[in-house]
């Protein structure tokens, strides 16, 4: 939540040490970010920290479960009209870079920082993961049984288009020659073209 001030929303404290942390768990990595590290950045009293969270921990679950949530909202979204699978899964494409777009460093994190979250935070995750992408293999099977794609390996072709998505993170830029509607469109153009019958 946050608190306006007039036109001006200010971050609540908590929400200043999430979007710090996420920042530097992006730039240095979570198991090399201590508190300390923290505390520093937000020029306050470690100590301080631990009125707001529990843990180092608790912010990245706070993290990676916040941002799948986007996921699988702006999935649904996507899917929420029938169409064709190429058109359906043009529109997942779209979702997946808008929501990698909005906020960089907490999909860098989401994507990579994952793996310190201990159990069972670690399997729910791994499970989420591995529901949104059978999402993306059931357009890919619609699409084949209706002729519009020819795909020997359901899963490699989501593993390809999901892993040549998830870098966007590392180059994209507010300010650079392409939206992410942009972005997409031409993403989807030459992944689909390796798809189409």
């Amino acid at each position: 939540m946050f608190v306006t001030y007039g036109m001006e929303a200010v971050l609540t404290r908590k929400e200043q040490i999430e979007k710090t942390a996420t920042a530097l768990f992006k730039s240095k990595g979570y198991a090399a970010t201590s508190m300390r590290d923290l505390a520093n950045a937000l020029g306050i009293e470690a100590a301080s920290i631990y009125s707001h969270i529990r843990s180092k921990e608790e912010i990245l679950q706070r993290v990676c479960f916040k941002m799948a949530d986007e996921f699988f909202d702006a999935l649904d979204a996507a899917e929420s009209m029938e169409s064709t699978a190429t058109v359906r899964l043009q529109r997942a494409i779209a979702a997946h870079v808008q929501v990698l777009t909005q906020n960089t460093e907490a999909s860098a994190v989401f994507l990579h920082e994952w793996r310190h979250l201990s159990e069972p935070l670690h399997s729910n995750f791994l499970a989420l993961r591995d529901k949104y992408e059978a999402r993306f293999r059931e357009i890919i099977h619609e699409g084949i049984q209706r002729g519009e794609f020819t795909v020997p390996d359901e899963k490699f072709a989501v593993l390809t288009i999901l892993s040549a998505l998830n870098w966007i993170h590392t180059w994209y830029k507010p300010e650079g020659k392409m939206t992410p509607t942009e972005i997409a469109e031409n993403l989807s153009e030459m992944l689909l073209n390796g798809l189409r019958s």
